[in-house]
């Protein structure tokens, strides 16, 4: 027990460290992801065929292949293959690699959801709208944009929390994140070796995230509730 004590403050402190960095990367995907995945989502509805079997065959690849896999090719491939690591050495480097395969891989599930949105929308209110006088810009911003919302609220939370148990993926490139904070302990770490028990302490920090975002996410969609 006095040995547990001892550890604890340093224990903790390193997982505070890990877990800004999980939140950084977090925030980092969702900064990027959301615009980009509106983006790839009209790529995929254009009625211009290359573009749209382009943006189809890119969310195909991504959905079909583990986010991981897509870690260690992005991080690795332009120095193995192309010989010029572009991401640089250290943690930055890491980051910044992690970070672009989360928002490309994050923005293509996101581009799903929001196609889904769009096309759930009934199209006799486009019509409304033409009649009423307004321009297929209108329309998409005061009516089906705003519907679209409505619709993806709860298939977006769902993402939004599996993103911040999907950040430890990144610390198969050595990014520096909660996981990998706790499991540097089992390894030897500042003077503690052969403990396991920071790993599991780790849950604590994912629990009160996901606590944290599933009551603002649930406000929001409350909030939109006045479409029912």
């Amino acid at each position: 027990m006095e040995l547990f004590q001892q550890q604890l403050p340093i224990v903790i402190h390193s997982l505070n460290i890990g877990f800004l960095q999980t939140l950084k990367l977090f925030f980092v995907t969702l900064i990027g992801a959301i615009p980009l995945g509106l983006v790839i989502a009209f790529g995929s509805m254009s009625r211009f065929k290359p573009l749209s079997w382009l943006s189809r065959t890119i969310v195909w690849i991504i959905r079909g292949t583990p986010l991981m896999i897509q870690l260690l090719i992005i991080y690795y491939f332009p120095g193995l293959v192309l010989g010029n690591n572009i991401w640089g050495s250290g943690e930055a480097g890491r980051f910044l690699a992690s970070a672009i395969s989360f928002i490309i891989n994050y923005a293509c599930y996101f581009s799903e959801i929001y196609r889904g949105g769009i096309q759930g929308v009934p199209h006799g209110q486009n019509e409304a709208g033409l009649v009423l006088g307004m321009t297929k810009r209108q329309i998409f911003f005061k009516v089906t944009l705003l519907q679209m919302i409505k619709r993806i609220v709860p298939p977006m939370s769902n993402e939004i929390i599996t993103l911040v148990k999907d950040t430890s993926l990144a610390r198969i490139i050595a990014l520096q994140e909660i996981i990998w904070a706790g499991q540097a302990f089992m390894k030897g770490s500042q003077g503690i070796s052969g403990a396991i028990w920071p790993l599991f302490f780790t849950a604590v920090y994912y629990l009160a995230c996901n606590g944290i975002l599933t009551i603002l996410l649930g406000r929001l969609e409350r909030r939109l509730d006045y479409f029912r």
